[in-house]
């Protein structure tokens, strides 16, 4: 193990490669403790030990949403595959032994952890053997350099966080929707506008709000009704006729009240979200209100969420493969 610690040495405080090692030797002593308790007399120990081997998940994230995708810009197309199934593969083992732990069940903990143990080992021994220094033979220092922000959103396993690569010495923070520079990207930037999290053109966020699985309706600051998405099946109806119009006369009278008092509460500072849930006509509706502020928290109008969530609250157990044959 940890092979390629002679090259991790010589990489910058911060580097998305060095603080993967520092999270790796967290992790092989995380497994050590495990292997040295017995749930049997120090169930506390041990599950506490767990639960932060199990914030892995975090690295998992990582690799697969920051460190996967520009391996692919340089057409290294394995981890996304294999190693990705490898992470499901000790995720279900993660749930197993979670189920164990919430009623105890001693023997199947015994029984199963052993395989997590190894798992994670095993993927340790491949990181470092080749995906990390393939990863650091394929990937440029510029490209190394425009991970802190995404990997920061996700966060790591250590305690403290790690020191922005490249080191920050006037800067602050920035985040994507604020850069300047933006990584090279595989598709064309025309006709597009920069959102906060990436790229698209009026066609394809016209497309996405309207093939939303639920009915999003957007008022003002001013409380006018500035737009609302129009998919085939919304839950409650809407026409051209509703843009501009107060939102006060956008609802029945009896529900007025309810809806100026959100309103109210939205602007003074002292809520974020309102939902309701009812019945109609044999299905369950669910409304949420969420205030809209901006980067300097000024109120800038309200999003209605409605949802017919009849079928999601019949869901039971588990579906985790296509059943489309």
């Amino acid at each position: 193990m940890n092979t390629f610690m002679p090259v991790i040495d010589t990489l910058p405080e911060g580097h998305p490669v060095r603080v993967y090692f520092e999270e790796a030797k967290l992790i092989e002593g995380l497994l050590d403790e495990l292997q040295g308790v017995d749930p049997a007399e120090d169930f506390q120990k041990y599950f506490n030990i767990f639960n932060q081997l199990a914030t892995i998940e975090k690295r998992f994230r990582r690799k697969e949403n920051q460190l996967f995708p520009y391996l692919e810009k340089y057409e290294w197309y394995g981890p996304s595959k294999q190693m990705w199934s490898f992470h499901d593969t000790l995720r279900d083992q993660i749930r197993l032994l979670n189920i164990h732990n919430e009623v105890r069940d001693i023997p199947k903990i015994k029984k199963d952890l052993p395989y997590l143990i190894n798992g994670i080992n095993r993927l340790l021994e491949i990181e470092d053997i080749r995906l990390f220094p393939n990863a650091m033979e394929l990937l440029s220092d510029d490209d190394w350099k425009e991970f802190y922000e995404g990997d920061e959103e996700i966060g790591w396993m250590l305690a403290n966080k790690p020191m922005p690569y490249p080191a920050v010495t006037e800067q602050p923070y920035e985040h994507p929707s604020q850069a300047i520079n933006t990584p090279e990207l595989t598709f064309s930037l025309e006709n597009t506008f920069h959102y906060d999290e990436g790229y698209m053109t009026p066609e394809q966020v016209n497309l996405l709000l309207r093939f939303l699985p639920f009915d999003v309706t957007y008022v003002d600051e001013n409380d006018k009704v500035i737009f609302y998405n129009r998919g085939d099946d919304r839950v409650f109806p809407r026409s051209k006729g509703i843009i501009g119009r107060e939102v006060k006369f956008c609802h029945p009278p009896k529900s007025v009240d309810t809806v100026l008092r959100i309103l109210e509460e939205f602007k003074a500072g002292r809520k974020d979200v309102a939902d309701f849930w009812f019945d109609m006509k044999g299905q369950i509706i669910y409304i949420r209100y969420f205030a809209i502020r901006d980067k300097n928290k000024t109120y800038k109008g309200v999003l209605e969420v409605s949802q017919d969530i009849t079928t999601i609250k019949k869901l039971e157990g588990q579906k985790r493969l296509l059943d489309w044959d």
